[in-house]
């Protein structure tokens, strides 16, 4: 299962992504039996607020958001019109903010960045389970 969303960039389109996200998850589970346990639930939604920050933040224009779901993974996809690639930052304590790409590179199971012909293109797979194992229903 996958979904698109165009987001405006605007201050609002944050908090209308993590919507977006937790309004996918629910059609997942409705539609398909597809269940993301809690915390991968809490995870998809800081991974889409962290990479739509920092594409309100850094590119002008609007912000796609991808949402993608099979048996194993979400898949979070968020494309931009800035072409630089974002790189972690090695880790310092005292830093203050600037904290996003590393805190998704902790939560994800694997991160893609790709340029494209204009922009880039951010995807970040959460595992359904710690274990990979086939998860589709509460009680499974």
């Amino acid at each position: 299962m996958r979904a698109g969303y165009a987001l405006g960039g605007d201050d609002g389109c944050i908090s209308d992504a993590r919507h977006h996200a937790v309004a996918f998850l629910d059609q997942a589970r409705a539609d398909h039996h597809l269940y993301a346990p809690t915390d991968v639930r809490d995870f998809v939604q800081l991974v889409v607020s962290e990479l739509v920050t920092n594409a309100r933040k850094y590119a002008p224009g609007p912000v796609l958001l991808e949402l993608r779901i099979n048996a194993r993974a979400v898949e979070v996809v968020v494309w931009d019109s800035e072409p630089s690639v974002p790189a972690a930052r090695a880790a310092d304590p005292g830093r203050i903010g600037q904290h996003g790409l590393e805190i998704v590179k902790a939560v994800t199971e694997d991160l893609f960045i790709e340029q494209e012909s204009v922009g880039k293109r951010i995807t970040a797979r959460i595992a359904l389970s710690e274990r990979g194992e086939r998860v589709t229903t509460p009680w499974a």
